[in-house]
């Protein structure tokens, strides 16, 4: 399929979409309130519990909003900033010492001391909560804890780890009455909110938490609400029933409304390694080379998208800058599914393209162009659309038994700015998100991970320009960019992280 056969599809899909924003109005909302800024996201979160908050759905109510990190990483800059710990040093190779802010409650009102942050750690890392955080960015590794003093806490790592206080800006803290057998739905945080009420289906409100120890919020409430199509969501901010939409695209009808952003989120087709024929590699190399990744970047997705060659954007360190994404050539990739045939290889099994409903503007549009690509290479493929429940099902170790081979559709945000995060989870043999690897290539990234500075970069970046050669799990599209439909009623300026966490008390009513 050429670039320009992606037109019509993209052009109607807009028109239908369009036509939607005509009914959008879903039962008015409350007036606007000087007090309270309306967010609409593209679905419920299923989850409010922190050790979640790497989660996108999760995440973008939870972090820094009511529960806070250690740390925080500037989304500009790359910095590591102080937050819940002032400073930290290391003490020798494998120690840490973090000295905490003094006078920090919780919305509940216990304070916020060294116990509170070794419990949260461990919580994370050695509980039977089943924490996101603990695959996405620690692995199967633990961390010692030791509480020096209330305002002083030693981390130990059993190898030298030189971004442990990174790794552990991913941690939210809670107190040490949070649940460490089941994950809980309304935590309770040090942020500059806390849960006010969710009703399940409908609406969630946080209230300003008067207890917050730093700089009080403008809003004192935010209240977020849900829609699955990008075009309702805007027409809720140009109509006056939000102040923020987010995840919007450009056939969504936003207008003036509509604010661009550079974002961290990279999106791919993740192939199941272990089910045939996805297990030969010449067949993951035909579908790597039969999607228009250029022609579904330009026309689909718009606004500045960029085909991909690797898992991470520029601005992450290991990012590659030299290499190019996998050429448009269906017709190589034709004479690799012939090879497979004729020693055998089952090219008659019926195989899923599994995408998550409202996972990027135009999602629909996009899986329904892959799945044409991969059809006319006479592969047996179907579209299959998951909610967020069951895409984590099939993305996340351990996988279903017998699942069947599946293509699924991934969208990975780095929020951390190292690659580490990443590798770890997509592309080790036994990564959270991964389905399979290399021994060899995991040994690459061991080695490279306990570098540092410029020997680190280009470690990193050699385990990207590696993989496609040795594995070749992923069909890379595009690096994404972001939009929101912000009203002219509030001050906010989106970043790289907006899409993974967005952070109430940087809004304001326009003009305070």
């Amino acid at each position: 399929m050429t670039h320009h056969s992606l037109r019509p599809l993209a052009a109607g899909a807009a028109v239908l979409l369009l036509g939607a924003c005509s009914v959008a109005n879903s039962g008015g909302g409350s007036p606007a309130s000087p007090d309270t800024v309306r967010i609409v996201l593209p679905q419920e979160p299923p989850t409010l519990e922190p050790c979640d908050a790497s989660l996108t759905s999760t995440g973008v109510v939870v972090r820094s909003n009511v529960t806070e990190p250690l740390a925080e990483r500037d989304p500009a800059t790359g910095d590591l900033l102080p937050l819940l710990a002032t400073a930290w040093e290391q003490d020798g190779p494998t120690s840490w010492t973090f000295h905490l802010r003094p006078g920090v409650t919780f919305s509940d009102g216990t304070p916020f001391d060294a116990q509170a942050a070794a419990f949260s750690i461990q919580r994370t890392l050695d509980s039977d909560v089943s924490c996101d955080v603990e695959g996405y960015v620690f692995g199967d590794v633990d961390l010692g804890t030791r509480v020096v003093d209330p305002l002083t806490l030693v981390v130990t790592t059993p190898a030298p780890d030189p971004i442990l206080p990174l790794r552990l800006s991913f941690i939210e803290m809670v107190p040490t009455s949070t649940d460490t057998s089941a994950k809980v739905r309304e935590p309770v945080g040090t942020g500059p909110y806390r849960v006010e009420r969710w009703d399940a289906g409908q609406r969630l409100v946080l209230t300003r938490n008067d207890t917050y120890w730093g700089t009080a919020p403008a809003y004192r409430e935010a209240e977020y609400e849900w829609r699955t199509e990008g075009s309702v969501r805007a027409a809720m901010v140009v109509g006056g029933e939000a102040e923020i939409a987010t995840s919007i695209g450009p056939e969504d009808g936003a207008g003036a409304t509509e604010v661009d952003y550079r974002n961290n989120e990279t999106t791919a087709i993740r192939m199941q390694l272990a089910e045939p024929p996805l297990d030969d590699p010449r067949v993951r190399r035909a579908i790597d080379l039969a999607v228009d990744r250029t022609g579904l970047a330009e026309v689909l997705f718009g606004n500045g998208a960029e085909p991909a060659a690797q898992l991470v954007p520029e601005g992450i360190v290991g990012f590659d800058p030299d290499l190019e994404p996998a050429p448009y050539d269906p017709e190589q990739a034709a004479e690799l599914l012939a090879q497979a045939r004729a020693d055998g290889v089952d090219l008659d099994v019926p195989i899923r393209l599994v995408g998550r409903t409202g996972q990027f503007p135009m999602i629909d549009e996009a899986i329904q162009v892959v799945q044409q690509e991969l059809s006319d290479l006479g592969l047996d493929v179907s579209i299959r659309m998951v909610d967020t429940v069951q895409s984590v099902q099939l993305q996340q170790r351990p996988f279903p038994p017998d699942p069947g081979p599946y293509l699924l559709v991934i969208q990975h945000g780095n929020q951390a700015g190292d690659a580490a995060f990443s590798i770890d989870q997509y592309l080790l043999s036994t990564g959270q998100q991964s389905s399979g690897g290399d021994p060899a290539l995991d040994e690459r990234i061991r080695a490279a991970e306990a570098l540092s500075g410029p020997q680190r970069q280009d470690a990193l970046a050699g385990v990207f320009a590696e993989e496609p050669g040795t594995v070749n799990q992923y069909a890379y599209i595009a690096h994404m960019t972001g939009a929101i439909a912000r009203s002219p009623r509030v001050d906010y300026e989106p970043n790289s992280a907006t899409g993974d966490e967005m952070h109430i008390a940087a809004m304001k009513p326009a003009g305070r």
